[in-house]
């Protein structure tokens, strides 16, 4: 049971689900019979060499086992230049249930999908242009990957490190340069948990170390405790009083009162999920699924039923949402994926869908939403790993204020100087695309002018923020980029 639509974040259809269905217990079923109906791919370990996309540069596709009924798709592309040394980034859309392989031809990828889905055409920002990137389809039944089960950040984090682990045996060229995990939306919740599991396997020399150097997070869920506040001021402010580029009064004054008002009740409810909560993902789990549940149901109807009713996209503030509820057409990118000779290339067999209800059903059940994972991050920054948050300032869903502030207001050693640090203008070719905050290995990057989806809307700046990311560049606070693609 496939949701044929956009990425990342699925809260309008939730919401009206969760009026229709009415409760955990319902959801869970749903989730039950998703999975049954979807049964376990016949797949096995193994790799081709694509020439999609982009042909000039060498490509692999294919399958690692992660556990015996699990199968985690990756297709890889080599740097355009000096692939023997540059940085392999890794790249996780969230959902939670939606592949990577949306975010490749829509995002950053060396290839977007003509609108009849039959051929592609170059994408001349693609993130290859600064580092070997490989999407991968996670967790388990997404995309092209199988399996059935994961619903919560321990599963996702075990599986992935087991991912990793075999995948740097089977090319041990990547543990001489340095990795870097980024995602987007829910991989908030994905890209801590999966970092800190590496760090915490290399403390512990757990098998293969994985030269880990870095995270990114793209207008992802976090801290949700932080983030959900800041819904009444984004929605009728836009963030201009704080120098955002959104539309204000987009949610009316009226509807932000009434939702400020909602507010506290959401907070208790966030602050109930995570009492006993123990966030590390090789240890921890979610005590209360019901009270998770129940706050994720109080607090989404405050931020997203006073929006839905504006008609605008909540991905993008300044555009009406086109699309039926999830607002953006990626048919085209479906029909390429699921042609015979697509899918021969790619050595896949599996009908190919953008996002796995059966998947975002189980994570809403287990009560995972709502839980905090920016206290993960302290270990990686002390250690020496750098963390870049980023965020597009006209996105509703996952906006800037709420990620700026909860990088504010991270418990870590540095947290005085980073916040003592100013907002610097960011230019590319002399022009202000974004502001930065930098100190001490944390990076809060606001870009100008994008959505959800940073590397949609704004391709260029995203390549370049990912250049000086990868090469140490961004943390030494570079105001001035000259970009070359």
């Amino acid at each position: 049971m496939t949701a044929r639509a956009l990425l990342i974040f699925l809260p309008l259809l939730r919401v009206q689900s969760q009026l229709q269905y009415g409760n955990r217990s319902t959801l869970e079923k749903l989730a039950r019979e998703a999975e049954e109906h979807a049964g376990p791919e016949e797949v096995s370990e193994g790799f081709t060499n694509p020439s999609l996309c982009d042909s000039s540069v060498k490509q692999t596709a294919g399958y690692i086992s992660v556990n015996p009924i699990t199968n985690y798709f990756f297709w890889l592309f080599e740097a355009k230049q000096n692939p023997e040394s540059a940085p392999l980034l890794m790249w996780l859309s969230g959902g939670p249930g939606c592949s990577s392989q949306l975010a490749l031809f829509a995002e950053n990828g060396p290839c977007k999908v003509a609108k009849n889905g039959e051929k592609t055409y170059a994408n001349p920002s693609s993130w290859h242009n600064a580092a070997n990137v490989m999407w991968v389809d996670q967790p388990a039944g997404v995309g092209f990957s199988t399996g059935i089960g994961t619903h919560d950040e321990k599963g996702v984090a075990e599986n992935m490190y087991t991912f990793l682990q075999k995948f740097f045996q089977q090319f041990p060229q990547y543990q001489k340069t340095n990795f870097f995990v980024f995602g987007e939306s829910y991989a908030g919740h994905y890209v801590p948990a999966i970092s800190h599991r590496i760090w915490s396997g290399n403390k512990a020399n757990e098998g293969l170390h994985i030269p880990l150097k870095g995270l990114a997070i793209g207008n992802g869920l976090t801290d949700p405790l932080e983030q959900y506040k800041w819904y009444p001021e984004m929605g009728h402010f836009g963030g201009q009083q704080e120098g955002g580029h959104a539309p204000a009064n987009v949610i009316s004054k009226g509807d932000y009162y009434i939702m400020k008002a909602m507010v506290p009740a959401c907070e208790l409810g966030i602050i109930a999920c995570n009492r006993g909560v123990d966030p590390d993902p090789q240890t921890g789990g979610i005590v209360n699924a019901t009270a998770c549940f129940a706050a994720y149901d109080a607090c989404n109807f405050m931020a997203i039923m006073p929006y839905e009713l504006t008609g605008k996209n909540p991905y993008d503030m300044r555009i009406n949402c086109e699309h039926g509820r999830l607002c953006y057409d990626f048919d085209m990118i479906t029909t390429y994926l699921n042609k015979p000779e697509v899918q021969t290339a790619l050595g896949v067999k599996k009908t190919w869908g953008s996002c796995n209800m059966a998947v975002d059903l189980s994570f809403v059940a287990a009560g995972d939403w709502l839980v905090r994972y920016q206290g993960l991050l302290p270990d990686l920054l002390k250690d020496g790993i750098d963390v870049l948050i980023y965020a597009g300032d006209v996105d509703y869903i996952c906006n800037w204020l709420g990620n700026k502030a909860w990088t504010q207001k991270l418990d870590w050693e540095h947290s005085a100087e980073f916040n003592k640090a100013q907002d610097e203008e960011w230019k590319v070719n002399g022009r202000t695309v974004a502001k930065l905050r930098s100190s001490n290995g944390l990076s809060f990057m606001q870009v100008f002018e994008a959505g959800h989806m940073v590397p949609m809307d704004q391709p260029e700046v995203a390549l370049e923020m990912v250049r000086q990311f990868v090469s140490g560049k961004l943390q030494q606070g570079q105001g001035e980029s000259e970009l070359v693609v």
